[in-house]
């Protein structure tokens, strides 16, 4: 062995991990100076005058600093993770994972959750190969729970995939099996209006210059609001604004909004029945049938209600009915099913696979509905949708964040073939696509479709840092500033005996 070999062994580093040709072990003068700097230039290393007669460690320290980023995945280790908190839908954290090497990546913490679920992975995360991404997981999976409280545990997975993609120089959707797909079909609200005539100016830019090709709708209870008879005790829950507060004030245990729906016994009456289906008559009359038409909040009332008002707009072959009671009550959700003609859906609170199961299993829905920042992540996401097509159930996807975890939402979708449509909540938002830069030059979203980086490494974007900034929240200005108070490990994570 050479003593340049020597060295390379006692740093760690193989052939493969420096340019091929920096060192030749076929070389006849393995100890020659001239013979190394020789070789150097060949491999297209520039060494200065400066190092005619360094040392051979200085000179393979010099010559294998330029090192391509992904040339030495089995070395990685963490060594950071930071956050900045943005406005988007209020408040959502965008987190930042460090690594050894230079090479870092982003994930995002739900909308409207905790960047604290994130931080306290830290201690569980340092030292740690960001490529081992299903064992970190599972590692850490038990610190995530349903809805918002997943958040840090999603936002890791999906910063990990972005670091294990630019690792090994290729996307994310090929390190989950390949892709179905080079596009990813997007759906978008209808937007709301004053009158009739507005709404149909709205629709049509929406469809014909926007380009979206799926739409939903809300219609929710709250859509009566000052109509005489339509509702059976919705006035004991209003708040002081005479509004049914489904996002309300959450320090209120008893609120309305914190209320399961079985619970609040509001019951829409005929004339409130007539008066939502109403509503999807405008809708319906102005979109026509070529396009699906989907619904979503509805307020908090029964599983038998929510029969009533599904059998109310059936003859509009709406695409789903979403989240009419809580995604636990897996029995109302059989029974609602099995009642209706339009496609029920569920998901976007659920966290892993194990809890998707149950609905899966018995057929309670018709489309599972994740919310990858909330369902586990990439990986869980599409083994969430791979195992709803072994049962001959569809998968919509939720998404309500920044662009970070828009994009890793992308790259699941891509990867999954029963994949229907993929939610996008900030299309009316103008700075919304600016908050990150595609690393491969390509558009982020194209008439309603979001476009698949075919080449780009991980996720295919860098943040924008000067928009970023221009929209942190006001209650936290930090940009990814070190975490250091989050290093230490003060718990015994292990839970069984």
């Amino acid at each position: 062995m050479t003593p340049s070999e020597k060295y390379l062994k006692k740093l760690g580093l193989k052939d493969q991990d420096i340019t091929a040709d920096v060192i030749n072990k076929k070389e006849e003068n393995e100890n020659s100076r001239r013979s190394f700097f020789k070789r150097s230039a060949i491999g297209g290393i520039a060494l200065g005058g400066a190092f005619m007669f360094s040392p051979i460690e200085d000179l393979v320290a010099q010559s294998t600093q330029k090192i391509s980023r992904y040339g030495a995945p089995s070395d990685l280790k963490i060594t950071d993770l930071r956050y900045a908190t943005t406005t988007v839908l209020g408040r959502t954290s965008i987190i930042r994972i460090d690594t050894n090497q230079g090479i870092y990546g982003l994930g995002e913490v739900r909308d409207g959750a905790d960047e604290r679920y994130a931080l306290m992975l830290k201690s569980r995360l340092l030292g740690q190969n960001p490529c081992n991404v299903e064992q970190i997981f599972k590692s850490i999976k038990q610190f995530g729970g349903q809805s918002r409280q997943a958040g840090g545990v999603c936002g890791v997975e999906m910063a990990l995939w972005d670091i294990c993609g630019k690792a090994y120089n290729v996307p994310c959707w090929q390190l989950l099996g390949g892709r179905y797909r080079d596009k990813i079909r997007l759906y978008a609200d209808t937007p709301e209006a004053g009158s009739p005539e507005e709404q149909k100016k709205l629709m049509n830019y929406r469809i014909n210059d926007q380009g979206y090709t799926w739409l939903k709708m809300d219609l929710g209870i709250g859509e009566l609001k000052g109509i005489p008879g339509a509702l059976v005790n919705d006035k004991f829950w209003q708040n002081a604004q005479g509004d049914l507060a489904q996002w309300g004030d959450q320090s209120n245990y008893m609120s309305y909004g914190n209320t399961l729906h079985p619970f609040t016994q509001i019951q829409i009456t005929d004339k409130g029945l007539d008066e939502l289906a109403k509503l999807v008559d405008t809708v319906r009359g102005m979109l026509g049938y070529d396009i699906p038409l989907a619904t979503d909040h509805y307020g908090h009332f029964d599983f038998n209600n929510g029969i009533r008002l599904g059998k109310a707009v059936e003859k509009y072959r709406l695409a789903w009915l979403e989240d009419i009671v809580s995604w636990e009550l897996t029995d109302q959700w059989k029974m609602m099913s099995d009642a209706l003609e339009t496609p029920c859906l569920t998901g976007e609170d659920i966290y892993l696979l194990k809890n998707f199961k149950p609905l899966i299993d018995i057929h309670a829905v018709d489309i599972v509905h994740p919310d990858l920042a909330t369902s586990g992540g990439l990986l869980e996401t599409k083994r969430i949708g791979d195992y709803a097509e072994e049962h001959g159930v569809a998968m919509a996807m939720h998404q309500a964040g920044t662009p970070v975890s828009f994009m890793a939402n992308v790259h699941c979708a891509a990867a999954t073939q029963n994949f229907l449509a993929l939610e996008h909540h900030s299309i009316d938002l103008p700075w919304w696509e600016s908050l990150v830069k595609t690393t491969d030059g390509r558009k982020l979203i194209t008439k309603g479709f979001a476009n698949l980086p075919l080449s780009a490494p991980g996720l295919g974007i860098e943040l924008n840092d000067e928009v970023v900034k221009q929209h942190l929240h006001p209650s936290d200005k930090t940009y990814f500033e070190p975490t250091p108070q989050w290093n230490d490990k003060r718990s015994h994570d292990r839970i069984f005996s």
